[in-house]
């Protein structure tokens, strides 16, 4: 079997909100035809060669999802974790993450697995950065 890249899927409240934060956090940039907003319809990043980032409007992953229900702001159900090359990149990620309006998990600090540290995007999606 031949696997394309996977597709992680986010419902958003705010394109712009989660387009900039995104941008602006981890420098990622959007694939696809602009849209009237300005951003890319789907708005969707790619991370690496196997994974990418879709981030659609809450109306619209409701449609999608069928009969499931979105989960209310602020309820995890999965953690995303990116493993970066040193501490100061943790540090560096979690800093810009914070400006560009992210609420901290917990702050960067030595584990037993490395460092790490915790972040919520703004709508409320756990990311957690390590270097090991």
């Amino acid at each position: 079997m031949d696997i394309k890249p996977i597709v992680l899927c986010f419902p958003i409240a705010n394109r712009r909100i989660s387009y900039d934060f995104y941008h602006i956090t981890f420098g990622f940039n959007p694939i696809g035809d602009t849209a009237e907003d300005g951003i890319p319809e789907p708005l969707q990043f790619v991370i690496n060669p196997g994974l990418r980032l879709m981030l659609i409007p809450t109306d619209g992953f409701s449609w999608v999802i069928g009969n499931n229900k979105v989960a209310s702001p602020g309820i995890s159900e999965c953690i995303l974790s990116i493993e970066v090359e040193s501490n100061l990149e943790v540090d560096e990620i979690i800093q810009r993450a914070l400006k560009a309006g992210a609420n901290i998990i917990s702050e960067p600090s030595k584990q037993e697995w490395g460092y790490t540290g915790m972040f919520s995007d703004p709508d409320g999606h756990a990311w957690e950065v390590t270097a090991i």
